[in-house]
Protein backbone atom coordinates (compact mmCIF):
# COMPACT_ATOMS: atom_id res chain seq x y z
CA UNK A 1 0.00 0.00 0.00
CA UNK A 2 0.93 3.21 -0.81
CA UNK A 3 1.74 6.14 1.72
CA UNK A 4 -0.50 9.16 1.62
CA UNK A 5 1.31 11.98 -0.20
CA UNK A 6 0.68 15.06 1.38
CA UNK A 7 -0.89 18.49 -0.39
CA UNK A 8 -1.15 21.62 -0.26
CA UNK A 9 -3.52 23.94 0.63
CA UNK A 10 -4.10 27.10 -1.76
CA UNK A 11 -2.42 29.24 0.11
CA UNK A 12 0.78 26.93 0.89
CA UNK A 13 0.68 26.45 -2.82
CA UNK A 14 0.84 30.41 -3.15
CA UNK A 15 3.36 31.01 -0.72
CA UNK A 16 5.69 28.18 -2.71
CA UNK A 17 5.03 29.91 -6.11
CA UNK A 18 6.43 33.46 -4.40
CA UNK A 19 9.12 31.95 -2.87
CA UNK A 20 9.88 30.19 -6.26
CA UNK A 21 9.59 33.36 -8.15
CA UNK A 22 11.78 35.08 -5.77
CA UNK A 23 14.95 32.23 -6.28
CA UNK A 24 14.42 32.90 -10.01
CA UNK A 25 12.14 32.74 -12.86
CA UNK A 26 13.30 29.23 -13.84
CA UNK A 27 12.44 28.27 -10.57
CA UNK A 28 9.18 29.80 -10.72
CA UNK A 29 8.72 28.52 -14.10
CA UNK A 30 9.56 24.36 -13.43
CA UNK A 31 7.38 24.63 -10.14
CA UNK A 32 4.48 25.98 -11.41
CA UNK A 33 4.71 24.00 -15.04
CA UNK A 34 4.56 20.91 -12.51
CA UNK A 35 1.82 22.05 -10.17
CA UNK A 36 -0.35 23.07 -13.43
CA UNK A 37 -0.04 20.18 -15.77
CA UNK A 38 0.75 17.51 -12.58
CA UNK A 39 4.08 16.65 -13.82
CA UNK A 40 6.72 14.06 -12.84
CA UNK A 41 10.03 15.40 -12.28
CA UNK A 42 11.09 14.08 -14.75
CA UNK A 43 8.84 15.22 -17.39
CA UNK A 44 9.48 18.65 -15.98
CA UNK A 45 13.11 17.80 -16.88
CA UNK A 46 12.41 16.49 -20.24
CA UNK A 47 10.42 19.21 -21.83
CA UNK A 48 12.31 20.24 -24.68
CA UNK A 49 11.77 24.17 -26.24
CA UNK A 50 9.75 22.23 -29.05
CA UNK A 51 7.13 21.28 -26.53
CA UNK A 52 6.38 24.64 -25.93
CA UNK A 53 4.37 27.00 -27.91
CA UNK A 54 3.56 30.54 -26.71
CA UNK A 55 1.74 31.79 -29.61
CA UNK A 56 -0.81 29.15 -29.55
CA UNK A 57 -0.92 29.09 -25.92
CA UNK A 58 0.11 25.35 -25.56
CA UNK A 59 2.41 23.11 -23.52
CA UNK A 60 3.06 19.17 -25.33
CA UNK A 61 3.91 16.44 -22.73
CA UNK A 62 5.33 13.19 -22.75
CA UNK A 63 4.09 11.48 -19.74
CA UNK A 64 5.93 8.73 -18.28
CA UNK A 65 5.49 5.33 -16.67
CA UNK A 66 2.52 4.70 -19.57
CA UNK A 67 0.38 7.49 -19.17
CA UNK A 68 -0.92 9.64 -22.13
CA UNK A 69 1.01 12.05 -24.03
CA UNK A 70 -0.98 14.89 -24.03
CA UNK A 71 -1.03 18.50 -25.59
CA UNK A 72 -2.05 20.96 -22.75
CA UNK A 73 -3.37 24.61 -22.76
CA UNK A 74 -0.81 27.44 -20.69
CA UNK A 75 -3.22 29.26 -18.51
CA UNK A 76 -3.27 32.11 -16.00
CA UNK A 77 -5.72 33.31 -13.19
CA UNK A 78 -7.61 36.42 -13.43
CA UNK A 79 -6.04 37.92 -10.24
CA UNK A 80 -3.52 35.49 -9.28
CA UNK A 81 0.09 36.30 -11.53
CA UNK A 82 1.99 33.94 -9.80
CA UNK A 83 -0.30 31.33 -11.72
CA UNK A 84 0.20 32.90 -15.25
CA UNK A 85 2.43 30.42 -17.30
CA UNK A 86 2.80 32.07 -20.50
CA UNK A 87 4.38 35.01 -18.00
CA UNK A 88 6.40 32.53 -16.38
CA UNK A 89 7.70 30.47 -19.28
CA UNK A 90 7.94 34.31 -21.65
CA UNK A 91 10.08 35.46 -18.70
CA UNK A 92 12.61 32.52 -18.45
CA UNK A 93 12.94 32.03 -22.41
CA UNK A 94 13.92 35.87 -22.32
CA UNK A 95 16.38 35.21 -19.78
CA UNK A 96 18.23 31.90 -21.18
CA UNK A 97 20.97 32.28 -23.33
CA UNK A 98 22.08 28.50 -24.24
CA UNK A 99 21.65 26.38 -27.34
CA UNK A 100 20.07 23.58 -25.85
CA UNK A 101 16.91 21.84 -26.96
CA UNK A 102 15.45 21.37 -23.02
CA UNK A 103 13.14 24.03 -21.87
CA UNK A 104 14.61 24.03 -18.42
CA UNK A 105 18.70 23.99 -18.24
CA UNK A 106 21.45 23.36 -15.96
CA UNK A 107 23.88 26.26 -15.01
CA UNK A 108 25.86 24.65 -16.91
CA UNK A 109 23.27 24.69 -20.04
CA UNK A 110 22.72 20.91 -19.98
CA UNK A 111 19.58 19.26 -19.36
CA UNK A 112 18.45 19.80 -15.82
CA UNK A 113 18.58 17.10 -13.65
CA UNK A 114 15.30 15.25 -11.65
CA UNK A 115 17.59 15.90 -8.23
CA UNK A 116 18.66 19.32 -9.65
CA UNK A 117 14.90 19.73 -9.38
CA UNK A 118 14.23 18.32 -6.10
CA UNK A 119 17.05 20.31 -4.74
CA UNK A 120 15.04 23.38 -5.93
CA UNK A 121 12.05 22.54 -4.84
CA UNK A 122 13.27 21.97 -1.59
CA UNK A 123 14.88 25.26 -1.13
CA UNK A 124 11.70 26.84 -2.12
CA UNK A 125 9.43 25.25 0.10
CA UNK A 126 11.97 25.58 2.79
CA UNK A 127 11.64 29.80 1.73
CA UNK A 128 7.89 29.37 2.19
CA UNK A 129 7.67 27.23 5.51
CA UNK A 130 6.09 24.47 3.69
CA UNK A 131 7.48 21.38 5.16
CA UNK A 132 8.17 17.67 3.85
CA UNK A 133 7.78 18.29 0.41
CA UNK A 134 8.65 16.43 -2.51
CA UNK A 135 7.82 16.35 -6.19
CA UNK A 136 4.69 14.44 -6.38
CA UNK A 137 3.09 16.46 -4.28
CA UNK A 138 2.57 19.44 -6.88
CA UNK A 139 1.08 16.67 -8.65
CA UNK A 140 -1.22 15.50 -5.77
CA UNK A 141 -2.08 18.95 -4.90
CA UNK A 142 -3.65 19.76 -8.72
CA UNK A 143 -5.16 16.88 -8.45
CA UNK A 144 -6.65 16.39 -4.94
CA UNK A 145 -7.53 20.73 -5.33
CA UNK A 146 -9.11 20.28 -9.05
CA UNK A 147 -10.94 17.41 -7.23
CA UNK A 148 -11.85 20.06 -4.06
CA UNK A 149 -12.55 22.43 -6.88
CA UNK A 150 -15.21 20.09 -8.71
CA UNK A 151 -13.66 18.92 -11.39
CA UNK A 152 -14.69 15.79 -12.41
CA UNK A 153 -12.68 12.51 -12.00
CA UNK A 154 -12.67 11.46 -15.25
CA UNK A 155 -11.30 15.36 -15.96
CA UNK A 156 -8.71 15.27 -13.63
CA UNK A 157 -7.68 11.78 -15.48
CA UNK A 158 -7.04 13.60 -18.35
CA UNK A 159 -5.17 16.48 -17.17
CA UNK A 160 -3.13 13.87 -15.09
CA UNK A 161 -2.50 11.32 -18.39
CA UNK A 162 -3.17 8.23 -16.29
CA UNK A 163 -4.62 5.69 -18.16
CA UNK A 164 -6.37 3.98 -15.12
CA UNK A 165 -8.97 5.67 -13.19
CA UNK A 166 -8.11 3.57 -10.03
CA UNK A 167 -4.86 6.18 -10.08
CA UNK A 168 -7.08 9.12 -9.96
CA UNK A 169 -9.30 7.77 -7.70
CA UNK A 170 -5.83 8.16 -5.27
CA UNK A 171 -6.47 11.55 -4.95
CA UNK A 172 -9.57 11.49 -3.63
CA UNK A 173 -10.18 12.99 -0.30
CA UNK A 174 -12.76 14.58 2.08
CA UNK A 175 -13.53 15.21 5.42
CA UNK A 176 -16.16 14.22 7.50
CA UNK A 177 -17.92 18.33 7.07
CA UNK A 178 -17.74 17.85 3.41
CA UNK A 179 -19.10 14.49 3.48
CA UNK A 180 -22.04 15.83 5.71
CA UNK A 181 -22.41 18.99 3.80
CA UNK A 182 -22.45 16.64 0.69
CA UNK A 183 -25.22 14.16 2.10
CA UNK A 184 -27.08 17.29 3.27
CA UNK A 185 -27.05 19.34 -0.16
CA UNK A 186 -28.03 15.66 -2.19
CA UNK A 187 -30.89 15.38 0.39
CA UNK A 188 -32.05 18.87 -0.03
CA UNK A 189 -31.77 18.21 -3.89
CA UNK A 190 -34.18 14.70 -3.24
CA UNK A 191 -36.91 15.99 -0.65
Amino acid sequence: MRNESRFLNPAQLLALLKAAREHSVRSWAMILLAYRHAMRASEVCNLNLSDVNLKAGTLHIARLKGSLESVQPLEKLKGQPLLDERKALTLWLAERDDNSPFLFTSQKGGRLDRTQFFRILKTCAERAGVPKISPHTLKHTRCSLMLQGGSTIAEVQRLAGHTAMKSTTWYLHATDEQAAKAARKAEANLF
